[in-house]
């Protein structure tokens, strides 16, 4: 949930609510060289983080990366980027190390990335005017296109996939509730043209991976928020929960239009659901055992 005003670059405003963040920044009209800091929080990213520094390195003056204790290459290739890497612990929130990632920036605006994300030569373009004009706008929100198995989901409400990336020093900051959460923003938020190129899944590896990353967080949330496990909860999540996410991807939002991936995009999403109750059910069991 926002709290400011979101409008297009161009102009278009609509409402959303924004939470409040300190204030480290001058005015935008001050006249003075302005910075841009990249930050990414990462774990075992060898295969994707170069294709990602490599669309930032001609325009960022500050790269951050905080890494979770990666096994790979990961650090080792962002240190040949020209990279400041903290290492710190690889959290089941990841949110938490993204947020250390933006706290160490000292760029006067902040770009903040996926180890999986690259930065169009349009996006590029976008944001160094910013960064040379500046804005009154304190974030914006940037379209992604998400590719998943290798082709881009058009559909299935899964493009445009606003996410708000580029933001003053001291203006947005992550909550660290939610894995599926957006940073907080003090202020205006305006769109931006231009695409982040999100390569969410190459494989059924990476896919089932981060799935089980994400379906371990449902569960924690479920269980914080006193979801019972009981015969109405099973069929709920089971049968209830998983349809109506793939009938909403799937017909509702057209994704059947995306062929075969927008498909199984649409099954797996659905399948979200009673994986995460059932380790909703596991938590619980683990507790009792404790208990007793």
């Amino acid at each position: 949930m926002y709290n400011s005003r979101l409008r297009d670059h161009a102009g278009t405003g609509f409402a959303r609510k924004q939470n409040q963040c300190p204030n480290t920044n001058s005015d935008a009209g001050e006249e003075r060289n302005m910075s841009l800091s990249v930050v990414l929080a990462t774990y075992n990213e060898e295969k994707y983080i170069t294709s990602c520094l490599e669309s930032v390195k001609g325009f960022a003056d500050e790269l951050i990366v905080v890494d979770g204790s990666s096994t790979d290459q990961t650090r080792e290739i962002a240190r040949r980027f020209g990279a400041k890497v903290i290492k710190t612990e690889n959290l089941p929130m990841f949110h938490t190390n993204k947020q250390m990632a933006i706290e160490a920036a000292s760029g006067d605006w902040i770009l903040q990335l996926d180890a999986d994300e690259i930065v169009s030569k349009e996006l590029e373009r976008k944001i160094r005017k910013i960064v040379k004009t500046g804005s009154p706008a304190n974030a914006f929100a940037i379209p992604r296109k998400n590719y998943f198995l290798g082709r881009w989901l058009r559909k299935g409400g899964q493009y445009p996939d606003y996410v708000i990336r580029l933001f003053k020093r001291g203006k947005a900051r992550f909550p660290q509730k939610s894995v599926h959460e957006q940073l907080q923003v003090d202020g205006e938020v305006e769109k931006l043209n231009g695409h982040l190129i999100h390569h969410t899944a190459p494989t059924l590896a990476r896919y089932v991976q981060n799935a089980n990353r994400y379906t371990s967080i449902t569960a924690e949330d479920l269980s914080r928020e006193g979801v019972d496990v009981s015969t109405g909860s099973t069929l709920y999540f089971f049968l209830v929960k998983p349809l109506k996410t793939f009938l909403s991807q799937y017909i509702r939002h057209k994704g059947c239009m995306d062929g075969f991936a927008g498909f199984i995009f649409a099954l797996f999403s659905g399948m979200h659901w009673p994986i995460a109750y059932l380790k909703l059910w596991e938590l619980r069991r683990n507790k009792q055992k404790v208990e007793i």
